[in-house]
């Protein structure tokens, strides 16, 4: 019995910091508080309820990031929760996105669902637990746990892309997204488990101290194992050849979940690319970067050229989703310091236009939200002027015009891939961001184009913008222009995000 006692003392349980997790634990927290309110019976609540709570939840997640991000800048990144998560400046400064993301795509949410007759809680809470998922990726040091965040943040995503029942659409979406994200993730666990054969551990603080220390005979397992970790982590970020599924998804899911996806699921795709290549296999960027340069290629090539294609505004921006995510690409190609801000400055960019573009979309998408051909949108400048203007420049955003945030974004990764020696690659993207162009246009033409006074367009509906989608695009629309104007401040904290990522020592 002594003997039993002894060995039930020994036994080491990890040690928590709960202020590093404090983003992740507000995140889960609002989610189990809503759930709760609705088991008490609360399931027709005042109006803006659950839009509220998650909004308050989305802030408070962005101001426990704030104070990470002092303690942090004062004392170094430091792992929790047995370094199986680490906080450091480029989680937290992901954290923040992602928690952005759901903030501004609630707020969108709220009217949507009344419109069309979805209301309840279930939307709000499925959003909250994705973006946990996805902070949990932004955070992880263990390739163990950078799978459960993509499941956590992708079985969400299942379940909110046929969250409109009524449309077979929506359900297509999300049984195509299921059974494709199901392979995707196949693959990621099996790159996982060859990693860990060529390097004794999944913990990413210990590979990369066993790649500096041993030089392998035969590197074969772990190359295998990074290819089949870029088809797991490329389908989450849509680059081709992984890209299938996103114009189908992104056209047939309710459009604010389209937004939330579009920027958060994104942001953390390209997290995790980030801190498993770039900063743990660093020492073999040379086998790794030609394959992300074809990676990066196809994606702007292929996501430039059929977005101009289509006449579904909702598919043309999916596919210039997956052009933008060449561009990232780019940044995260470079393997250098300045490529790592670049890709975050880029995701900063990309999450406030890209929202506030599918967060027009839903709005003129009317109920139904299947009001999508680029016709419904000629003459939005006579019905609705600003809501056009604010479209103009999200979409301008997107295609690079100077004195937007979208501009910054293509010359600071493109830069980056020219620092790196990567000429053909920053040809080719500015090659894309001129043909991509052309699809931009090609919107705002038809929304300033006059219309026929004998013809009846959908743009004519007069209905007026619920508040908080108001907001939405509010913050949206400013955040583009101040950060394309004033891109300072936020240049600087993708610089120091870059900084702070590292890697701690594993517990022994």
């Amino acid at each position: 019995m002594i003997l039993a006692q002894t060995d039930v003392e020994s036994v080491a349980t990890p040690s928590i910091d709960w202020g590093g997790v404090a983003p992740l634990t507000i995140l889960v927290g609002g989610a189990l508080v809503i759930l709760t309110l609705t088991a008490l019976g609360l399931r027709r609540p005042p109006r803006f309820t659950w839009a509220l709570l998650t909004v308050a939840t989305g802030i408070g997640t962005i101001v426990a990031a704030v104070i990470e991000w002092n303690r942090v800048e004062d004392d170094g990144a430091f792992g929790v929760v047995a370094d199986a998560l680490v906080v450091d400046g480029f989680g937290i400064f992901l954290t923040a996105l992602i928690a952005a993301s759901v903030v501004l795509a609630a707020l969108l949410a709220d009217g949507y669902v009344r419109r069309e007759g979805l209301e309840g809680p279930e939307l709000y809470v499925l959003m909250l637990l994705s973006a946990a998922g996805g902070v949990v990726m932004a955070m992880a040091n263990d390739l163990v746990v950078l799978f459960l965040g993509l499941e956590i943040l992708s079985i969400a995503l299942y379940v909110l892309a046929g969250y409109h029942l009524r449309r077979a659409e929506s359900s297509e979406s999300a049984m195509k997204y299921f059974v494709l994200g199901a392979f995707s993730s196949a693959f990621l666990l099996y790159g996982i488990a060859l990693v860990y054969g060529a390097t004794g551990s999944t913990n990413l603080g210990a590979i990369a101290r066993f790649l500096e220390t041993n030089v392998l005979s035969e590197d074969g397992l772990l190359l295998a194992g990074f290819a089949l970790l870029l088809v797991g982590l490329g389908f989450k970020v849509a680059a081709v050849p992984f890209h299938v599924w996103t114009p189908d998804v992104y056209q047939g899911a309710p459009t604010p979940v389209t937004a939330f996806m579009a920027s958060a699921s994104k942001a953390a795709g390209f997290a995790g690319l980030l801190r498993v290549f770039v900063s743990t296999f660093g020492l073999y960027e040379d086998d790794w970067r030609p394959v992300l340069f074809v990676l990066a290629v196809l994606t702007l090539l292929v996501g430039s050229v059929l977005a101009i294609v289509q006449s579904d505004v909702k598919r043309m921006l999916a596919y210039s989703s997956i052009s933008h995510a060449g561009f990232v690409l780019v940044g995260v190609q470079a393997a250098s310091d300045r490529g790592v801000s670049g890709a975050l400055f880029y995701l900063l960019a990309y999450t406030f236009m890209v929202v506030g573009s599918f967060g027009v979309v839903t709005l003129v998408g009317r109920r139904g939200d299947a009001n999508h051909d680029i016709g419904a949108y000629r003459g939005l400048a006579t019905s609705r002027p600003v809501l056009a203007f604010a479209f103009t420049v999200f979409l301008l955003a997107q295609a690079g015009v100077p004195f937007t945030s979208g501009f910054l974004a293509k010359f600071y990764v493109i830069g980056a891939a020219v620092d790196a020696d990567s000429y053909a690659l920053a040809i080719i993207a500015m090659l894309a961001a001129a043909v991509s162009a052309y699809l931009y246009l090609r919107i705002v033409v038809a929304m300033y184009m006059s219309v026929d006074e004998d013809e009846e367009a959908p743009a004519r509906d007069r209905t007026p913008v619920p508040a908080m989608a108001r907001i939405s695009l509010a913050v949206a629309l400013l955040v583009t222009l101040v950060v394309g104007l004033l891109p300072g401040p936020a240049i600087d904290w993708a610089d120091d995000a870059t900084t702070e990522t590292v890697t701690p020592t594993p517990q022994e």
